[in-house]
């Protein structure tokens, strides 16, 4: 057991790349922004209001664990940011890559007067900087801060929503989410930015001496030696912020000059298109850099595996995959060392390779046939479904028969399919993949599968009964259902593309209904689809099969009649209603 504890450690650590650390601490921060915004907004009240707010505030923001976490996420967050600048050789064709990094690199610059003066003066100095002073210093003192302030909250903000926008768009729910997230996007720092005028308009109505003595005290803001003290830091900080981004591009300038001494090498793609480009450039930059088409899902990001090329010839000399590279090629189950990542590989030497999935490309006559719909990461359920022994059915019978008998029996299960929900997807021989979540829930998409495994056992029957005098035996099927994150999108060449599903859980639900055959029964059903359909613990019974491919054991349950899965479906939604 720790063997394996440690083995499934040691999975989940090499699955972590450079881009989900920059992605969980940009969240943090994002997670602080909305809280301060929010806070903002109840300057549109009163100061009162303001006041009782960030009370909350800090008193959540500077609870020790996550003061710890918050200030790591900055840390890390801008290290990365300097590092992106450094090594990141190509962006892609439009200008929201550049755009978000030129901003992310802006923020520090920024916000870090603000952070040392507020929060480094209370540490050194116990200054007790809240809003009355902080606005009194933007709105009287020095108003021309107030620019700089809605500067760095606009930058922030966009900054932190085009990060959001590249992680949630190949979500399942983006589409539906998307009007709710963007009015967020809008109303959020606009009531933020009006709280911050209203609640300047309010201290500049109610200056006076009076005020500016319960306000603008030495032990509220500190003396003007402490105040040179905490400048004379700022400056120390910029310096090393600035000093920190010069490194970076002069280590770039370095690169570059290293890369031209070491010389060029010939990258060929196996259709007669050859570039030539500087060592040190990945397959795929070398792709982008000079224009030629290649498949890439997740942006050359290392999160999917669309990229993947087969190299021609030896590989022996090639760098050996990084962690990150290896664990996306353990996902998809290849262990051939031709196989590799164009966004991860870094050929030293000229290089030979075809790519195992095509580009969308123009049609023939310079036009778009058909526009392609990108990949998308989604939640589906995937059910396959064989004809049993149609092999057999076939050495004794005319070809034509043969067809007729299989086209009746993909019909069978096509009209089972749409009428639960489902869309059919691939004929494969007298075999069926059908896709299920396409518009619904992860629950309904799993009711929906199931109750389409028992309308297909009914229409089979039926199906036998038409051909009882033609059949020697009744027509025979096994279906395998199993559910999970997939890339949907169109997969194919030119006039010739189709919408399908790419990823393990598709993979899986044929190996299950392989399994039908071993463990007797008509319907192979993975655990996991089980319980989001809601069906009980001890509904179906419980097997642990070994998976080609896969670690560990996985836990699937056995239906021997699957007609009998539309009365377990309709009881269990009856008793959630």
């Amino acid at each position: 057991m720790a063997a394996l504890s440690r083995e499934q450690l040691t999975t989940y650590v090499r699955g972590i790349s450079l881009r989900q650390v920059r992605l969980v601490s940009g969240v943090v921060l994002f997670a602080y922004l909305v809280s301060h915004f929010l806070n903002h907004a109840l300057g549109n009240i009163s100061l009162e209001a303001l006041a009782s707010g960030v009370y909350l505030h800090t008193a959540f923001w500077q609870f020790l664990p996550v003061t710890i976490l918050f200030y790591t996420a900055c840390l890390v967050h801008t290290a990365l940011g300097i590092w992106a600048l450094y090594e990141r050789r190509q962006f892609r064709w439009k200008a929201i890559e550049p755009l978000q990094l030129a901003l992310g690199l802006s923020v520090p610059m920024l916000i870090i007067a603000h952070i040392i003066g507020v929060r480094l003066g209370q540490t050194l100095y116990e200054h007790e900087k809240l809003y009355p002073q902080v606005l009194f210093l933007y709105w009287i003192w020095a108003p021309y801060r107030i620019w700089m302030m809605l500067a760095v909250m606009i930058i922030a903000w966009v900054h932190g929503c085009i990060g959001l926008y590249f992680w949630l768009r190949v979500r399942a729910f983006y589409k539906r989410a998307a009007p709710f997230l963007l009015a967020a996007a809008v109303l959020v720092p606009t009531l933020s930015m009006l709280g911050f005028y209203q609640s300047g308009r309010m201290v500049i109505d109610n200056d006076s001496a009076e005020w500016r003595a319960e306000t603008q005290s030495v032990r509220q803001i500190g003396t003007r030696a402490e105040a040179q003290a905490l400048d004379r830091i700022t400056d120390f900080f910029l310096f090393g912020y600035f000093g920190l981004i010069g490194v970076a591009l002069l280590a770039r300038g370095a690169r570059a000059i290293n890369e031209r001494r070491r010389g060029m090498i010939n990258l060929s793609y196996g259709n007669g298109r050859t570039v030539r480009v500087p060592r040190g450039l990945s397959v795929l930059e070398a792709s982008l850099r000079n224009n030629v088409p290649h498949a890439s899902v997740c942006g050359g990001r290392a999160r999917c595996s669309t990229c993947r090329i087969r190299i021609i010839g030896d590989c022996a000399d090639l760098p050996k995959p990084s962690q990150r590279e290896a664990f996306v090629l353990g996902r998809v189950g290849t262990s051939d060392p031709s196989i590799r990542l164009a966004c991860q590989l870094r050929p030293p030497s000229d290089l030979s390779f075809f790519q195992l999935f095509l580009p969308h490309t123009m049609s023939a006559d310079g036009h778009e046939s058909n526009p392609t719909r990108i990949g998308q990461e989604r939640y589906l359920v995937s059910l396959f479904v064989d004809m049993r022994g149609s092999t057999k059915l076939a050495e004794k019978r005319l070809p034509f028969d043969t067809v007729f008998i299989v086209n009746r029996f993909l019909g069978a299960v096509s009209q089972a399919v749409i009428e639960s929900g489902g869309r059919p997807n691939q004929f494969v021989g007298d075999g069926m993949l059908a896709l299920f979540g396409l518009s619904t829930t992860r629950q309904q998409a799993c009711r929906q599968a199931l109750r389409a495994a028992a309308m297909i056992a009914a229409n089979v029957d039926e199906l036998n009964k038409f051909l009882e005098h033609d059949l020697r035996e009744p027509i025979r099927f096994g279906i395998g259902i199993n559910g999970g994150e997939v890339i949907v999108g169109d997969i194919g060449y030119r006039d010739h593309m189709v919408f399908t599903a790419l990823g393990d859980p598709v993979n899986v639900a044929a190996r299950l209904q392989d399994m039908t055959k071993i463990l007797a029964c008509e319907v192979v059903v993975s655990d996991e689809v089980r319980a989001t359909a809601g069906l009980a613990e001890d509904a179906l019974p419980q097997h642990d099969v070994e998976i080609r491919g896969r670690n560990e054991p996985m836990i699937v349950r056995t239906v021997t009649d699957a007609r009998k899965l539309t009365a377990l479906v309709n009881e269990e939604q009856s008793a959630a209603a």
